[in-house]
């Protein structure tokens, strides 16, 4: 019997620099599910790559003084070697710089041409170099791009046009009627009310002021603009082709699961599904847009020569504990945060304490008792031993269905959770059981080897269930114990460990403990290596200087005319037919005000619920893209723009007053 296919893919990486370690979260979460498909018996295929064409990258090579091919191919090496450094499974690595991926977008492009999808006519627009794109002024925040918060610069030149209108409402139909199409659903909620239901413009799907890109090939003063080009990795990659695909493509597609940061979530929801409607392909299963892993100041950046890259954190802590780390710190949907001395505690308290002493615990107790010698007498005493034991027994075998459960709901930090539920009712299990004081009794020495026994088989079982999240761990782990991991067929049943069988002479510290202060003396000492380098100043940047206008003087009789008041925000939501507007309900005392504000580029709906705000609270009313707001949140601006809430220094009561 043929097993059943899972196709997963992560986005494919661009290669203007370096990916820091936000980045590379991604390829370590797609490498355990695919780990897990694999072990739950799927034919997995996993195919992950590089993004290599663009202005972007044709602007950085001239810059460094060298071809955009010669900048790709080093900085592909540079993302493929994070991937194999992370232990990570994939069965494909795609350049959009291979040859096949190349003339299969060529053959796309025309293919569309062809069928009338795509038609010639000039772009006029304030066009994002860094994020490759256009934008009217209607879609500015700020006079900024809305994706990424920069400069954006006039621009016009003949293009290329895909007709998106045309598809527009197949597309809304299908998300209706697949509610698994993206996930989560706060994202999908976005893409319908703040671009498809609005109405979608056509895309612009080919440039002539670059040339680093994909020529096309029946007018070859265009390349193929970047998303039509990287979108279709995900079906060239595994044999596509418009004049007849390869049986491996007709196996795997349509992909299973797209994962890919929630950035990037309105390419692959709306124009990637699109293409593939017009090209008469069936749609992936599922995309589900990822939130971001970010640093606990939120400031890593290469300005402040304070980036941390994969390979920093592999050479603190080593591949398994980063692995750990990222995967478990991950919220489902609101963004995770990475320290080092949350990286520290974790190591100490998750894997040194209470995965890797338990295992040394049992091994030494083994050794010091039995010579090794691990053996099931079935030996239980009295009612509350075979209680204790029973219980013990449950919450392991029922591990692998919880597990279960959370991945196929892509809730991978709450499967590890449950796995390391395992390791700690193991803990406890030697905490109710004593061994040390059962070897004192002669009488005994069945109960106590029946003990380690059913130690031994917990650790087995969850070690087993953690191979897809932490590999070489639980590859140690069963060379620990003398014996190979188990199949996920075989992790539901207790005793399969064989009785007699006999564990390594000698336990390993799986994770040695760490001294926080040590650690961060250590990185800051990297970071300032780095800086100087680089020829960066040392330690912090300069602050910047910010000129602004100069009001006229008011009176204090003006002033006190402002009422302002701390404000909880308790709910917030994007305001639909707006790129930049959020509105938030904001509890104010006892009465509740809604406020909207320019901030959607800076803030997403999920992260506002739950902040305390300073709150103008007697502004007169306004309607806003048809929502009525009925105050200010007051915020701060830096020189470039950006915008960040001001909030009180202390936790304060929902409606003290600000003076």
């Amino acid at each position: 019997m043929d097993k059943q296919k899972y196709y997963i893919t992560t986005a494919i990486a661009y290669t203007s620099g370096k990916p820091h370690i936000g980045n590379s979260y991604e390829i370590v979460l797609a490498d355990s599910i695919a780990r897990f498909k694999r072990k739950e018996g799927y034919d997995v295929f996993f195919q992950t790559g590089t993004d290599e064409h663009g202005q972007k990258i044709e602007l950085k090579a001239k810059e460094m003084g060298t071809t955009p091919k010669a900048l790709v191919d080093d900085v592909a090496g540079q993302i493929r070697s994070i991937c194999d450094m992370l232990n990570t499974s994939y069965d494909k690595f795609i350049r959009t710089t291979d040859d096949y991926h190349e003339k299969q977008v060529q053959k796309i492009f025309k293919k569309l041409y062809d069928q009338g999808d795509i038609y010639k006519g000039a772009y006029e627009g304030l066009y994002c170099t860094p994020c490759e794109s256009f934008w009217t002024e209607s879609q500015l925040v700020d006079g900024k791009c809305p994706d990424c918060g920069r400069e954006v610069k006039p621009a016009k030149e003949e293009a290329y046009f895909f007709k998106m209108s045309k598809y527009a409402d197949r597309l809304i139909e299908h998300i209706n009627t697949h509610p698994e199409f993206i996930r989560p659903v706060s994202r999908k909620n976005e893409m319908m009310n703040n671009f498809l239901l609005p109405g979608l413009q056509d895309l612009c799907v080919s440039r002539t002021s670059f040339k680093w890109g994909i020529p096309v090939d029946f007018d070859d003063k265009h390349v193929v603009y970047v998303w039509l080009d990287a979108l279709t990795n995900y079906i060239t990659g595994i044999g596509y082709d418009t004049d007849g695909s390869s049986d491996q493509y007709h196996k795997f597609w349509p992909a299973d699961l797209h994962l890919i940061g929630k950035d990037i979530i309105r390419f692959h929801t709306i124009y990637w599904p699109i293409f593939l409607m017009a090209l008469g392909e069936e749609l992936p299963k599922q995309v589900f847009g990822h939130p971001w892993l970010l640093q606990g100041d939120g400031k890593m950046s290469k300005s402040r020569g304070n980036v941390i890259y994969a390979e920093d954190l592999v050479d603190f802590f080593g591949v398994d504990a980063v692995r750990y780390f990222v995967l478990h710190e991950m919220p489902f949907e609101n963004d995770g945060v990475i320290t080092w001395e949350l990286m520290v505690e974790r190591m100490n308290s998750d894997l040194a304490n209470t995965l890797g002493n338990l295992v040394n615990r049992t091994v030494s107790m083994s050794n010091k008792y039995f010579g090794g010698v691990v053996s099931d007498k079935g030996e239980t005493d009295d009612a509350t031993q075979a209680a204790i034991d029973k219980d013990l027994k449950a919450v392991v075998t029922g591990t692998y269905k919880n597990v279960a459960a959370k991945m196929d709901e892509l809730r991978v930090a709450d499967a590890m959770t449950d796995i390391f539920a395992l390791f700690k009712r193991c803990n406890k299990y030697i905490d109710e059981t004593e061994p040390w004081v059962i070897a004192k009794d002669e009488a005994k020495q069945d109960r106590l080897s029946t003990v380690l026994y059913n130690l031994v088989e917990g650790i087995m079982i969850g070690a087993s269930l953690l191979e897809p999240f932490m590999p070489e761990t639980a590859e140690k782990i069963a060379g620990l114990l003398n014996t190979k991991l188990r199949g996920f067929d075989e992790v539901q049943s207790f005793g399969l460990y064989p009785s007699g069988n006999k564990v390594s002479e000698k336990p390993e510290i799986l994770f040695q403990r760490q001294d926080v202060e040590e650690v961060i003396e250590r990185a800051e000492a990297m970071f300032e290596k780095r800086r100087q380098e680089s020829g960066m100043p040392s330690g912090e940047e300069e602050e910047p200087v910010i000129e602004i206008e100069k009001k006229p003087e008011i009176t204090f009789d003006d002033f006190e005319k402002l009422q302002f008041q701390v404000g909880k925000i308790i709910a917030c939501e994007a305001v639909p037919k707006s790129k930049k507007l959020l509105c938030s309900k904001v509890k104010i005392g006892n009465e509740v005000k809604q406020i909207v504000s320019g901030i959607k580029a800076y803030y997403s709906p999920e992260e506002m619920v739950g902040k305390q705000v300073m709150v103008l609270v007697n502004l007169k009313p306004a309607t806003l893209a048809g929502v009525l707001s009925e105050g200010m949140l007051l915020c701060a601006e830096d020189d470039k723009g950006n915008l960040a809430l001001v909030t009180p220094e202390k936790p304060m009561p929902a409606g003290a007053e600000i003076c």
